[in-house]
């Protein structure tokens, strides 16, 4: 360190006022600078200076109001310190603004201000001069035991402190080369004292009366060390209390506050977090790359003053290491009886899923370390893909985390951000594991497909290597930067389609498929879950309220049309929520039934009709004070959800030539779809509405293609009788609902047969719906989501179903009663279809003689 009797200074020094605190030779600080005439001292002197000399300055203490901003020079303090400009930082937010980091050098004192605008400049006089104490044995004689004094406390107060603080070990050496007349401003910069303290170590510019007003200052710090020291618990001494002093180069704002036991308490209560982060780290058994870098973390951490940025990111960073679950795990409960009874008792159907369950307990029973399977549920909304993976994890005893994934288009959500970024964080992944507190938890990420995309990356290319089997076992999240086991995690995504997952993402999966329920599957749905949860939900009971199933089958059919059983929920709240009404505006007693006023006028007495649930019909009952239970039938459930929403069109849409009935599979599940064609003269032209998609308008014409060069085979004929059936004739096929989009290739079917009834003027029969892919020779190729579209048939009260003949196998998934209910043809060819769609069958005698009746 250089002392200040080798230091000479400006005789002309510009002057730095600052609030910030009091800055003494020997020590750094930072001094913020937002004052117009600081501002322009910066600007002018240190931005464009170019020597060293420009770079010192005079800072000086104000004295006056730093809120006030008056024209005139504010109040100095005679003696200042002269300091070297270490650093300069500028800001514009929240306002403009520097930040400069200076050390002190030697005092000074004001001769004469020279000029105060832009920026005050002063003749000075530098008042540390030692030239007279040069040598050691001059300055004992000169201060005697004074300074013998000030070293032995010195020495007494850096020994109470932990020498494995750097900044400590570092104090010590200093105590042992600097020469002591450098002592008493080095040691006032560290211990805490009061800036009117500061002040007068600043004055005092003989060292006899410096070391005098510093000695008292040491004692009180020692003082206030032994009492703390008394305070704390004396059966921990394996721990060594660190007690927390500024560094010696001081990087923070301001000249602290007098000491206090509080203070210093806070201090050292930080400290004994520190030793304990250290002791959890060592005790949470993470493997050794891990290890290796939270010891390394935490050694920066020990020498990093609090005042950092850095220190707040690495603690962080350390806590998170220590809470992740690298060595904990729950036990999987492997009794398969008691997990096939919870999951049935959860979830009525879905025998594929539960299958798989069971089948991952039983190799699990004969295989500890089995890596968890990576299992997507496919599926339309509302059949309870979600619930299933809450009831797996509730079945195998593990912890349950669910990621949503809908929206997500940044790949830091997934792999974390790097710790270099400011606010940086991990990602969703490491952050579930650090919720649950596992490392084999049951992970459910919700819609994984509708991931987006954009500028900061993909999070579906992210999912890769999380979804690897081969690859998660050192899943590596950019915040940790280091491997994270995820093979004992059990993975389950959930979709309702496949047609947006990229290809190498699916890949990875195994996809299950979650059709739609049947109207019998959400019947019982509904009476052994749905209902029971809304009457809790609207704080019923079974006393006040019945649904019978005839009800919850008209609900069903009658008001909604869905794959899922969502809004058959919310039907029944609104039920529910309307019996509330009356329960709470009626007079009676739950549960309690008595004689209704309509039992009394016609003068039934019998005890036992009187106590019957009483049927709610009409308007005109539902505002009378209901009897308990009361019933709801079909006239209630009229008068509480309205008119039915959905009504059976089938047989009034097929009443004329030109139309079919399609099969459809949508997100949302099955549904049945009408295809209209009508012809009129014109010049041949074919005109498609209805929102079509590309391979939809390809198939379109393939039908007419395959039906012109077929037209004599079953006599087929335009308007004026010609084979060539768009021989001035124009043809305009439709698919009604036309605000939705419709693409794919299994309308051909429909499309082919709507244009035969177009052509010969024969009705498709009514009971009729018909799925598959046509070829220009005439075959039917498979298609798929046939029990979606089977069960949207089942729904629209049809009887036959007309699917491509290899898509046999698929009838198996098909639940038995809507088999029992439906009728089957197998198609290989379009001539099978077009004798199953017509009654008596398309190419026929009784075909030919009624075509020649109209003709």
């Amino acid at each position: 360190m250089t002392t200040s009797d080798s230091i000479q200074i400006p005789r002309r020094l510009p002057l730095l006022l600052t609030q910030d605190g009091v800055l003494l030779p020997g020590s750094s600080m930072r001094c913020s600078v937002d004052t117009p005439g600081n501002m322009e001292l910066v600007r002018n002197r240190l931005l464009r200076g170019t020597s060293l000399k420009s770079t010192i300055i005079g800072v000086i203490p104000n004295t006056s109001d730093p809120a006030s901003d008056r024209e005139e020079l504010p109040a100095m303090h005679r003696i200042g310190t002269a300091a070297l400009v270490v650093q300069v930082v500028g800001s514009n937010w929240p306002k403009p603004h520097y930040t400069l980091l200076v050390t002190g050098l030697c005092r000074f004192q004001i001769v004469e201000v020279l000029k105060e605008r832009p920026y005050p400049v002063a003749e000075v006089e530098q008042l540390d001069r030692l030239e007279d104490l040069s040598s050691k044995t001059e300055f004992k004689e000169a201060l005697g035991e004074l300074s013998e004094q000030f070293y032995k406390h010195a020495v007494q107060l850096v020994d109470m402190l932990d020498s494995s603080v750097p900044a400590v070990a570092k104090l010590k050496r200093l105590l042992d080369n600097l020469p002591k007349e450098l002592l008493p401003d080095i040691l006032t910069s560290i211990i805490r004292t009061t800036n009117e303290e500061k002040l007068q170590i600043l004055d005092a510019v003989g060292l006899e009366e410096r070391f005098k007003v510093t000695i008292p200052l040491l004692l009180r710090q020692i003082e206030g060390l032994k009492l703390l020291h008394k305070t704390r618990n004396p059966k921990i001494d394996d721990d060594k209390r660190i007690i927390a002093i500024r560094p010696l180069r001081k990087l923070g704002g301001g000249a602290g506050k007098p000491f206090s036991l509080e203070s210093a308490e806070d201090d050292d209560e930080d400290s004994d977090d520190i030793i304990l982060l250290e002791k959890k780290i060592k005790s949470c058994s993470m493997p050794e790359p891990a290890m290796k870098v939270c010891v390394k973390e935490m050694k920066r951490l020990k020498k990093m003053p609090q005042s950092m940025p850095e220190y707040a990111l690495t603690r962080n960073y350390l806590e998170l290491m220590s809470e992740l679950p690298w060595n904990k795990n729950t036990r999987d409960r492997l009794d398969i009886r008691a997990a096939r009874i919870l999951l049935d008792n959860d979830h009525y159907a879905m025998a594929k899923l539960k299958k798989r369950v069971l089948e991952y307990l039983a190799v699990r029973q004969l295989k500890n370390n089995l890596k968890g399977p990576i299992l997507c549920f496919v599926g339309p909304p509302g059949v309870g893909k979600t619930s299933v993976g809450r009831s797996i994890a509730k079945t195998l005893g593990r912890e349950f985390h669910r990621i949503a994934l809908g929206g997500v288009c940044d790949q830091s959500d997934i792999r974390g951000h790097r710790r270099t970024y400011v606010g940086s964080m991990p990602g969703r992944i490491i952050n579930g594991l650090k919720i649950v507190g596992v490392n084999n938890p049951v992970f459910l990420l919700d819609e994984v497909d509708k991931l987006g995309k954009s500028l900061q990356g993909d999070p579906a290319a992210a999912l890769l290597e999380v979804l690897d089997p081969e690859q998660n076992h050192s899943f590596t999240d950019h915040y940790l930067n280091v491997a994270f086991d995820l093979s004992q995690v059990l993975f389950i995504a959930t979709a309702n389609t496949t047609a947006t997952i990229p290809a190498a993402l699916l890949d990875r999966m195994e996809v299950l498929e979650v059709p739609g329920y049947s109207q019998e599957e959400k019947l019982e749905i509904a009476h052994r879950h749905l209902i029971t949860k809304q009457l809790a939900q609207h704080g019923l009971t079974p006393e006040q309220i019945q649904i019978p199933p005839e009800t919850t089958l008209e609900i069903i059919t009658r008001y909604t049309r869905e794959a899922g059983v969502r809004s058959l929920d919310r039907r029944l709240g609104a039920v529910c929520r309307a019996v509330a009404v009356k329960v709470a505006e009626g007079q009676h007693r739950p549960g309690k039934p008595e004689t209704s006023d309509v039992a009394d006028v016609e003068g039934k007495a019998n005890p036992s009709e009187d106590s019957r649930p009483r049927d709610v019909s009409g308007p005109a009952d539902l505002s009378l004070p209901p009897e308990m239970p009361i019933l709801i039938d079909h006239h209630a459930l009229k008068d509480i959800l309205g008119a039915p929403m959905y009504e059976i069109e089938v047989f009034e849409r097929l009443n004329q030539p030109g139309v079919a009935i399609g099969l459809a599979w949508t997100p949302l599940g099955g549904e049945i779809m009408f295809v209209e064609a009508s012809r009129m003269d014109g010049e041949g032209q074919l005109t498609l509405t209805g929102q079509l998609g590309d391979v939809m308008k390809e198939s379109a014409h393939l039908a007419i293609s395959w039906l012109r060069s077929n037209a004599k085979k079953y006599q087929l004929t335009n308007v004026s009788g010609s084979f060539d059936l768009l021989d001035s004739t124009d043809i305009h096929l439709h698919f009604p609902a036309g605000a939705v989009t419709k693409d794919g290739p299994s309308a051909g079917v429909a499309i082919v047969t709507c244009l035969a009834s177009l052509f010969s003027g024969r009705l498709v029969c009514s009971d009729v719906a018909m799925t598959g892919e046509i070829t220009l020779r005439g075959l039917v190729l498979p298609v798929g989501g046939i029990k979606d579209k089977v069960l949207a048939a089942h729904r629209a009260k049809l009887k036959r179903v007309i699917i491509p003949q290899r898509n046999e196998k698929d009838l198996e998934e098909i639940p038995v009663n809507v088999r029992r209910d439906l009728t089957f043809i197998l198609a290989g060819s379009l001539e099978d279809v077009l004798n199953a769609a017509f009654e008596g069958g398309f190419f026929c005698k009784r075909g030919h003689e009624l075509l020649n009746s109209k003709l």
